[in-house]
């Protein structure tokens, strides 16, 4: 298992992934980067009732305080141009974007979908209805409202993110690279986390320089990006430079980073690196390790068996 992240993840991979609208990975279980909402929140500010606003006013407020990442206040926002009747398609859009946030998809979903039916259709709607569904594993119709979306509106560069990660899911890597580069072309992208998302696809394909690359820009504009961090490391252990990628500062995780540049060395062959940098995860961790132990039994089996290194599928210890 790999410590990583790719903002959004299931289960099996072992890196790090960036979606938007949501703050938290991919094909079997990588971390993935959401983009909209995944720095730290805002402090929270006081607001005001909506009383005599009308819906374009109270969207206005709630987008800038969604952008702001100050969700107390764009929820607050919400709920009372609820109680005072003011409606819109646009307010259920971003009550969506607001649940996607909080990772609550399900609910999300509730309200992207009506507006995703609408004649015309929105895309936007469709955007969030695809994220969403992304979010709860439902794949095969992720797919379909994404495709829908970033048909209607080619600047959907959240959707063309998500329509990445899941042609990753499916291996399809040309697919996946031309979702990522639409991403990247839109206006108001955020280009970090789209970066860090295709590095990643790179990672899955056994690229880990090029991967290096996007990881690499991904951190010169958001150094603060932890997914891209992560990820980094591992391509770098998977280029055979432990040294580098055990380097950790204030605030790193010692033992998931160890444990993460001893799995990468597991999946490349490299059995005797493996077993001493898991060994000493198990040691930074000072408790049990589950991650580790379960790595490093991997890497002996693979080792006494002398079976080929797998490809990326282990779990990311987060």
């Amino acid at each position: 298992m790999i410590a990583g992240r790719r903002h959004g993840q299931r289960s099996g991979a072992a890196v790090a992934w960036v979606v938007l609208f949501v703050a938290v990975a991919s094909a079997p279980a990588p971390s993935w980067a959401f983009s909209l909402f995944s720095k730290p929140a805002a402090k929270s500010h006081n607001s005001a009732t909506v009383r005599g606003f009308n819906a374009d006013d109270v969207a206005a407020l709630v987008r800038q305080a969604l952008d702001e990442l100050r969700y107390v206040d764009a929820g607050t926002w919400l709920d009372q141009a609820k109680i005072d009747g003011v409606h819109s398609p646009e307010l259920t859009i971003l009550n969506g974007q607001l649940f996607l946030a909080r990772g609550r998809f399900a609910e999300a979903l509730e309200m992207f979908r009506p507006v995703a039916a609408e004649t015309p259709p929105n895309g936007r709607a469709l955007e969030g209805e695809g994220i969403a569904l992304s979010m709860l594993g439902r794949s095969d119709e992720a797919m379909a409202a994404l495709k829908a979306a970033t048909g209607l509106d080619k600047a959907l560069w959240r959707g063309w993110n998500c329509l990445g990660r899941e042609y990753d899911l499916r291996r399809d890597w040309a697919d996946a690279g031309v979702a990522y580069a639409a991403a990247l072309a839109a206006p108001g992208v955020r280009s970090a986390m789209v970066l860090n998302n295709r590095g990643y696809s790179l990672l899955l394909q056994n690229k880990p320089s090029e991967a290096s690359a996007d990881f690499i820009a991904a951190l010169a504009k958001e150094p603060a990006l932890a997914a891209a961090r992560t990820n980094l490391r591992l391509a770098l252990a998977w280029q055979g430079a432990y040294d580098r990628a055990a380097v950790t500062g204030a605030g790193d995780d010692r033992a998931a980073v160890l444990n993460n540049v001893g799995l990468a060395a597991a999946l490349r062959g490299d059995y005797d690196q493996a077993d001493k940098y898991l060994t000493e995860a198990m040691a930074a961790k000072g408790q049990y390790y589950d991650r580790a132990s379960e790595n490093l039994q991997l890497s002996r089996s693979l080792a006494d068996r002398k079976d080929p290194a797998p490809t990326l599928a282990p779990n990311v210890a987060r």
